[in-house]
């Protein structure tokens, strides 16, 4: 018999502990992405170059009031969702038909598993910061399929199938290629 840690080294002591990649990362001192309704910071693999290969990135959104986090899931990534400030209402849907809605709180987590369909909202009259930690290195955007971009992309005679109404009421639908990450409520 051999010993495990001869052979593959020891699992407590990472293969490369220091590198010529930072360990540091100001995440917020990164230009937010801007939309109509909050802003998006993330470090990932792109801009972040040692979480390549280590399925990890953080991101922190900030949802203005009346801002939503566009309903999405991830194919590849659960999510953990930490409120730093303010209320968010949230809706979670799994791959099983489950779902819940509740309010999440300053020092709440919220845990989306990969492939379920979540969105969450800002309650309150001042901005809500909410810092996420995903198990995938990429940029949300290469790993964000939104509910604009996936209904915008289905021909309007299966949207009125599913919902009971005249094909032509979809022809007014905007066309995504992209998920919308931030809006406003109207």
């Amino acid at each position: 018999m051999t010993d495990d840690a001869q052979r593959f080294g020891n699992p407590r002591i990472p293969a490369e502990t220091i590198t010529s990649k930072s360990h540091v990362f100001q995440l917020g001192a990164l230009p937010p992405t801007t939309y109509d309704g909050g802003s998006q910071q993330q470090a990932h693999e792109e801009n972040f170059p040692i979480l390549t290969g280590q399925e990890a990135s953080i991101q922190l959104i900030t949802l203005q009031p009346g801002g939503i986090r566009e309903p999405h899931w991830h194919p590849s990534a659960w999510e953990i969702n930490i409120v730093t400030k303010g209320v968010a209402s949230w809706v979670l849907i799994d791959g099983n038909g489950n779902n819940e809605s509740f309010e999440a709180h300053v020092d709440d987590l919220v845990f989306a598993p990969q492939g379920s369909l979540h969105y969450f909202e800002n309650l309150g009259k001042e901005d809500l910061e909410v810092l996420i930690i995903q198990n995938s290195s990429a940029a949300e955007d290469k790993d964000n399929i939104g509910i604009a971009e996936s209904l915008s992309q289905l021909p309007p005679q299966a949207l009125s199938t599913i919902f009971g109404v005249p094909a032509e009421t979809f022809d007014k639908f905007k066309k995504f290629d992209n998920a919308i990450t931030i809006l406003r409520s109207q």
